[in-house]
């Protein structure tokens, strides 16, 4: 087999952001711009000489193309064998699961998760460690480091792969395994959860569902589990078909963008239960009839009901979340007597507390959560956790969210997101944060008395490695809480997220409008950053 080297230039702007590197179609489609991300990923790992790499993506637009491109590098860096999913295709949580399950050096994982996909829209890439999760902050900055010196790659001459048919193959020494992208994962699902349990309020009637999986990686996934596996009616999955650009839509399941399904849950006749994942299939949206399930209020309720689960029955070790999402998993393990964790967003930061068995739960407000049993966030696994509950507990969404709320009380949560800030207006808003910060300690805003104004930052209890300007926070003395961040997930400008939070112990909570009842704390958030005022907007992007 012939390798060559291949002559590049370095580009300054290859640094993986929280979920690897995103950019636009185009930049991707740069002179060896993919070609030398992938070789600075090689580059920064000890030894792959000899080793498994997991290949696969969700499917959007440049997928496979992007998979010709690294399929030989790979093979020129010395990777003796590569498993790729059927057609490119690989949710994110099923490759996590198929470095583990085969003991894989790593994986590459191309998506830009949640972003619109299609030729004018966006790629993404990034690594996964040989525990299955993200590169964790030391992996991803030497990563970055080599990308601004690289000045060549290697790549194998070798004819283009047949990806679509399932195939064990030889290139001289080099194994190619083209594995179904559904079967390994769903085995995984049914070690975790009651199929016979769920099977059963399924063909009963008790249990009635939709989920939409948004045209993207989750729709093969979605049926052959709900529909072939759990004998849910021919239909349920809605938007099944994995397209290059999602169908147009913008694959982010929130009430904004999966509002097909937010309409039919609404409305009278709505089913039992519904369910939406992304892009990659790490995120999910909880709905019961005519109820939204906030990704915080999920991740209480499944550290609350854990012992319902089969795989869960004998207790969880701890739970985790990172620092934006609501205090409400915080209020379940108190009571529980369970280890809490505050981390910053990221799924990686989650890996090394996974690892060493401190959690076994953990979860995101920006609709992820997930266990140990990967080591990424897991869309389908929250929708079938949800399922088993509903089937168990024999109660509606809506009663088990009720109960929970009337034990532990309310956060009543919000985040408003605006996208596409232009980034100087935005690095002043928050450079005018950290300004005002040490000036607002105790001070008095009508009900509201400052408890803590500062910027987070994060030492990993396992490795001690510390991570700093994760976001600002500003806490009141009754429990409430504002949260300032700049996301690291779009491609355009930046996306400022503000995150609102009040605790309500009123056993009648839950007839309180979010907007309505955070209403004096998105008027103070303005006060603080004055992001209206900056850029003009009157409205955030999208508010969940």
């Amino acid at each position: 087999m012939n390798i060559k080297t291949i002559t590049s230039t370095p580009y300054n702007d290859q640094k993986p952001g929280t979920s690897g590197l995103r950019k636009k179609v185009a930049i991707f489609k740069k002179p060896h711009y993919l070609a030398n991300f992938v070789q600075s990923v090689f580059d920064s790992l000890d030894n792959c000489h000899g080793k498994s790499l997991v290949l696969g993506g969700d499917g959007r637009y440049y997928n496979r193309d992007a998979l010709q491109i690294i399929i030989k590098i790979a093979i020129a860096n010395g990777f003796k064998e590569l498993i790729i999913g059927q057609g490119g295709l690989l949710s994110t949580p099923a490759v996590s699961h198929l470095i583990r399950l085969n003991k894989a050096y790593g994986g590459l994982v191309l998506s830009a998760s949640h972003n619109p996909g299609g030729e004018t829209e966006d790629f993404g890439i990034k690594y996964n460690i040989d525990n299955g999760g993200p590169a964790p902050e030391k992996l991803t900055d030497a990563i970055f480091n080599r990308s601004l010196e690289i000045t060549n790659y290697k790549l194998a001459e070798i004819e283009t792969i047949d990806l679509d048919t399932q195939a064990q193959f030889k290139i001289e020494d080099v194994n190619i395994r083209i594995v179904d992208s559904v079967t390994d994962y769903a085995q995984l699902m049914t070690n975790l959860f009651d199929f016979e349990l769920i099977k059963h309020a399924i063909n009963s009637g008790t249990i009635t569902l939709c989920f939409d999986a948004m045209h993207a990686i989750t729709g093969p996934y979605a049926k052959r589990i709900f529909e072939q596996m759990l004998g849910a009616s021919e239909g349920s999955v809605i938007n099944g078909i994995p397209l290059e650009d999602f169908g147009g839509g913008h694959p982010d399941p929130n009430l904004v963008h999966a509002k097909e399904l937010a309409t039919l849950m609404f409305n009278d006749g709505a089913p039992v239960f519904a369910a939406a994942s992304d892009g990659d299939g790490d995120r999910n949206m909880i709905l019961g009839d005519n109820i939204f399930v906030t990704p915080s209020d999920s991740l209480a309720i499944m550290a609350a009901n854990a012992q319902h689960i089969p795989a869960y029955a004998d207790g969880i070790s701890g739970v985790a979340r990172s620092m934006p999402t609501s205090q409400a998993v915080d209020r379940v393990a108190k009571a529980y007597n369970l280890p809490c964790f505050e981390t910053p967003t990221g799924w990686k930061f989650f890996g090394n507390l996974l690892d060493s068995d401190k959690i076994t739960l953990c979860g995101e407000e920006s609709f992820g959560s997930s266990s140990n049993h990967v080591r990424e966030k897991d869309g389908l696994w929250a929708v079938l956790f949800w399922l088993n509950l509903i089937a168990k507990r024999k109660q509606s969404v809506m009663e088990i969210v009720h109960e929970h709320w009337k034990e532990f009380g309310r956060d009543i949560y919000s985040r408003h997101d605006y996208e596409a800030v232009d980034s100087e207006i935005a690095n002043k808003i928050f450079d005018h944060l950290r300004e005002l910060l040490p000036t607002l300690s105790d001070k008095i805003f009508g009900d509201y008395v400052v408890s803590y104004a500062d910027e987070f930052s994060y030492k990993d209890p396992v490795d001690q490695s510390i991570s700093e300007q994760q976001g600002i926070r500003i806490g009141f003395e009754n429990g409430s809480r504002i949260v300032f961040r700049l996301s690291g997930t779009g491609t355009v400008g930046a996306t400022l997220r503000i995150y609102l939070e009040k605790f309500s112990k009123d056993s009648n909570a839950h007839q309180q409008e979010p907007q309505q009842a955070l209403a004096d704390l998105i008027d103070l958030a303005e006060q603080f950053c004055e992001i209206k005022q900056r850029t003009g907007r009157t409205e955030a992007t999208v508010i969940t």
